[in-house]
């Protein structure tokens, strides 16, 4: 969510009036907003995403509400301690003026038990989940406001508890220390780190738990809101419309048709119809890694009555199927919830859609390969008319007028008013002004002082000075081999290599670059740590090198999150989006940077295709192969023939020759690439990367065109808006309308 206040101060209108007291009390308006925390509650896009919708759909006026676990130390807190990351916690709610404790809504979860079978008075068969144990929880609200109007959407968060909330002093007595508040910490355990490290079992049932907790507690709140209306059950997905963020909540599914034939002893199939009427799902990825299972024996201890009707679902799913293909036994295996490995996994994804009415991607490219590869059988099965796409967008409000207040002004002055800000596509009256002298001088003088005001940050977090005339080159996003800051890392290893090897004439051509890293790696990613390890060390060697001097500098920003992006976004001039062709299923970063004014140097990937296909093939610089090429070159690499780019294998050498320090540590991101197959075409993609950075340093030599790509590329950034995502969701999945708050 990033910061609140600055938000929604200028989301009410009020942040003039905040400045003008604040000066008469000796104070600016900066230094309070610098005070607060950011809201440790999501980790990269997917989270990121989902604070746009909410600020969206507040602004539209559409009621809605967020659900989410109320994180006490966030993901963690990112140290750097000699090139390596350091998990610590974070603390952002010591001081969280912004929520509001909600004690009186409680619900209590039930984990672990047993299920008993019986028949009530009138012989139906019931399901009874007994015993196990219960954790409570709480409540914490925040709130939502829209930009210029009078509605305020609400963000529940659930923290946990032990049901009892007791300290049990005869355990202490008795010299059970530890026992005596057992189950306390167990309970708080589940809302206290954002995504445990399931490298370990514990880890995966903690996960597991966290992902039922959060469900369960957001239907019960759900549901109660819906009785008060005395409305009848076949009437629910005509009130409520739940979107399911990626497969984590998938649980849902199975906890609402548990609530109703469970609890409100509806049939089977009419229960079942009102949950696909209900949820829509939402892909974010086409990764494995990503598309959750969980094991049936995790399941069968932690959840055994959701097993049981995961087991139906599928049952009956796999009946329709076998009526319609009878011939296709390979099919049913293929579209089942129960993947039959060792041991037996429940594929969460797969459960997501057939218990949707709707499933999009969130690309044109993504769209296309969920229906082409990975959801193939079931574009087959469901229907084609299931699946559907809906292009990712961001919200204009906090990633222009809020990170580039100058240049909002400047926009808004062009235009006559901030319309804009609620109808991006304005902007592109901003091509009449192209030609405009002043209005180019002051769009170049914006874009100098965003880049100052980072240099002047990254002096105070690292040390290093950086020169704000140089190319700010930035790649911030979460550390990962698909993202390839291994591509980017080995890029700069190049540049440095490159540059070292000129005489003096040579270098006073070379366009000064500062090569700027930011993101965190999940606790147990090993080779995401790797990687923040080696920038770390390249940055250590380069910016220490008086030959290079100010011609290349590294920079590592720690503990990225919304309040840096709001400082690196404006300040970019090329931003760097450059996963494995297929494998990114939108990003929104990319939409970030140029919203800004920054180019992109990017894959056909993702969001990069609307991208170019919006703004200009002429103002984005595309290289790599393209997604459908990418298995053949797999295929290729795993039947040996692979050949390591000459150039790249230059770099590996000068890793080897421990330039970076020592070249162990290295050893297995290098054999990834060079000995292990180059899973995501780092070497393939590697000449046409440096290529390209040489092209981006010929055309950032012309200011004049350089700013012209930047001005052209602004102007026709109106289709990313969340305005258009949140309307498009709106009219053909959720079916509401928005509803005016009156006076």
């Amino acid at each position: 969510m990033g910061r609140t206040l600055d938000n929604a101060m200028l989301n009410v209108g009020l942040k003039d009036v905040a400045r003008e007291g604040l000066s008469d009390l000796g104070f600016r308006v900066e230094d309070v907003i610098d005070q607060e925390h950011d809201a440790a509650l999501g980790n990269g896009g997917l989270g990121r995403l989902a604070a746009c919708f909410m600020d969206s759909m507040a602004t539209l006026n559409y009621p809605a509400w967020g659900y989410g676990l109320r994180y006490r130390y966030g993901i963690f807190k990112q140290e750097i301690v000699d090139g390596y990351q350091v998990e610590v916690p974070d603390y952002w709610l010591d001081h969280n003026p912004w929520e509001f404790p909600r004690h009186e809504i409680t619900v209590d979860i039930q984990f672990y038990g047993n299920v008993k079978k019986y028949q009530d008075e009138n012989g139906k068969i019931v399901h009874s989940w007994e015993d196990g144990e219960v954790v409570e929880a709480v409540a914490y609200d925040v709130p939502i406001p829209g930009y210029g109007t009078k509605t305020t959407n609400n963000l529940r968060l659930w923290s946990s508890k032990a049901s009892s909330g007791e300290f049990d002093f005869q355990k202490f007595n008795a010299g059970e220390y530890e026992s005596a508040v057992a189950d306390q910490q167990r309970a708080e355990t589940i809302s206290a780190v954002l995504y445990p490290n399931d490298n370990l079992e514990q880890g995966k049932e903690l996960r597991l738990k966290q992902q039922y907790f959060w469900c369960a507690a957001s239907l019960f709140d759900i549901i109660r809101r819906f009785k008060k209306t005395k409305r009848a059950w076949g009437e629910f997905p005509d009130q409520v419309a739940i979107q399911l963020n990626d497969t984590h909540p998938s649980l849902a599914i199975v906890e609402l048709q548990r609530i109703l034939i469970d609890k409100e002893g509806l049939e089977w199939d009419e229960a079942w119809g009102i949950v696909t009427k209900t949820f829509g799902y939402t892909n974010h990825t086409v990764l494995p890694e990503a598309l959750e299972k969980w094991s049936v024996p995790l399941m069968q201890n932690l959840l055994p009555r959701h097993l049981q009707i995961i087991y139906d679902i599928n049952m009956f799913f796999l009946q329709s199927v076998e009526k319609r293909f009878p011939k296709d036994r390979d099919l049913l295996s293929r579209v089942s919830i129960i993947e039959e490995s060792h041991p037996k996994m429940v594929r969460m994804a797969y459960l997501a859609i057939i218990g949707s009415h709707k499933v999009n991607g969130v690309a044109e490219l993504h769209s296309k390969l969920l229906k082409s590869t990975l959801f193939k059988d079931f574009v087959t099965v469901c229907g084609p008319d299931r699946f559907t796409n809906v292009t990712n967008g961001i919200t204009p409000r906090r990633w222009l007028h809020q990170a580039n207040p100058r240049l909002s002004a400047l926009i808004a002055e062009k235009l006559g008013s901030y319309d804009f800000l609620t109808d991006l596509t304005k902007l592109d009256k901003l091509e009449a002004f192209i030609k405009d002298k002043p209005f180019r001088n002051e769009w170049a003088v914006i874009k100098r002082e965003n880049k100052l005001r980072l240099a002047k940050h990254i002096k105070a977090t690292t040390g290093f000075d950086v020169n704000p005339d140089a190319l700010f080159d930035v790649q911030v996003k979460r550390i990962h081999e698909y993202k390839r800051q291994q591509l980017n890392i080995f890029g700069v290893i190049h540049r440095y290599l490159t540059i070292k090897a000129m005489s003096a004439e040579e270098k006073k051509k070379v366009v000064p670059r500062v090569s700027v890293f930011g993101g965190k790696a999940a606790p147990g990613y090993w080779m995401a740590k790797t990687i923040i390890h080696l920038i770390n060390k390249v940055a250590d060697v380069v910016n220490n090198d008086p030959e290079v001097g100010d011609l290349l500098k590294v920079v590592f920003i720690a503990d990225y999150n919304v309040s840096k992006a709001e400082i690196i976004c404006p300040a970019s001039d090329i931003s760097e989006h450059i996963s494995t062709a297929g494998t990114e299923g939108s990003g929104t970063s990319n939409m970030k940077f140029v919203l800004n004014g920054g180019l992109i140097i990017g894959t056909c990937d993702g969001a990069n295709i609307e991208i170019t296909r919006e703004i200009g093939e002429e103002n984005i610089f595309l290289f790599g192969n393209l997604a459908e090429d990418v298995e053949d070159l797999r295929h290729r690499h795993f039947y040996g023939d692979f050949k390591l780019d000459p150039n790249l294998e230059r770099v590996f050498e000068t890793i080897r020759d421990d330039v970076f320090g020592n070249s162990s540590d290295f050893s297995a991101l290098i054999s990834s690439i060079d000995e292990h197959g180059d899973y995501y075409l780092v070497s393939d993609d590697f000449n046409s990367y440096i290529t390209t950075h040489a092209m981006i340093d010929k055309a950032f030599l012309n200011k004049d065109e350089w700013l012209t790509k930047s001005i052209l590329s602004v102007a026709r950034m109106g289709f990313f808006s969340m305005d258009r995502v949140t309307n498009e969701y709106a009219d053909g999945i959720w079916n509401i309308e928005p509803l005016v708050v009156k006076d």
